[in-house]
């Protein structure tokens, strides 16, 4: 697979930062399950450590959730190539529709992939930031600031839809928004007993789920910010 090239400038690292500290996350991951080599090739390569505080950089390559303000985090680089991997399994989908920008990072992932990316952010400050990152990176991102519960209708229908924030369920309109025969991957459940879902949308619009494991996100609110 090829990967989208990024600029070697954005690349480079020290000490907590640098590429050794990357290839030890990949390891990691790979350790702990994550079997597709190309999700893990993409962790080796995408530079976390901008995607967070400068205060923060050196707990980037950490496998652990952290803070991005407003109540927000990155979430820990295992989930984030578990719900990639899970998206991608049965071939690389074309076009995705993530909900919650967030950090911007797990859009980067897809996109680093060749995954054409529309993501949904209600946090209009973490867009911004999010938005600076994808340009830095030179990866072609398309984002909007609304209520990530209402998707993006007008770019519908998707291949496959990713949530990076937990509901009590899948809202309707999502789930209308994804192709028959698409992927959904999201958190779903209270704090403490979220639990990630697969859901397969079948040619008669009937969805087949499929439990993937426990999982720990911020709830997925709606309106702007």
């Amino acid at each position: 697979m090829r990967l989208h090239a990024l600029p070697e400038s954005k690349l480079r690292g020290e000490g907590m930062t640098s590429q050794r500290a990357r290839d030890r996350l990949a390891t990691r991951l790979k350790d702990e399950g994550i079997g597709d080599l190309r999700v893990l090739e993409v962790i080796r390569r995408l530079p976390r450590h901008l995607f967070i505080d400068e205060a923060l950089a050196s707990r980037a390559y950490e496998n652990t959730a952290l803070p991005i303000g407003h109540g927000q985090t990155i979430s820990q680089p295992w989930v984030v190539a578990r719900m990639t991997e899970a998206l991608i399994e049965n071939g690389l989908p074309e076009r995705v529709l993530e909900v919650g920008t967030g950090s911007g990072y797990q859009a980067a992932v897809l996109a680093s992939l060749g995954v054409q990316v529309h993501t949904v952010e209600r946090i209009e400050e973490l867009l911004r930031q999010a938005r600076r990152r994808f340009r830095q990176l030179g990866l072609e991102v398309r984002s909007r600031h609304d209520d990530g519960n209402l998707g993006w209708s007008d770019e519908a229908p998707f291949d496959a839809i990713i949530l990076t924030a937990a509901g009590e369920g899948i809202a309707r309109q999502l789930s209308e928004q994804l192709k028959p025969g698409g992927v959904l991957v999201a958190p779903v459940g209270p704090s403490g007993q979220q639990v990630l879902w697969r859901l397969r949308k079948n040619e008669d619009e009937s969805l087949d789920t499929e439990q993937l494991g426990e999982v720990s996100f911020v709830p997925l609110l709606g309106g702007l910010a």
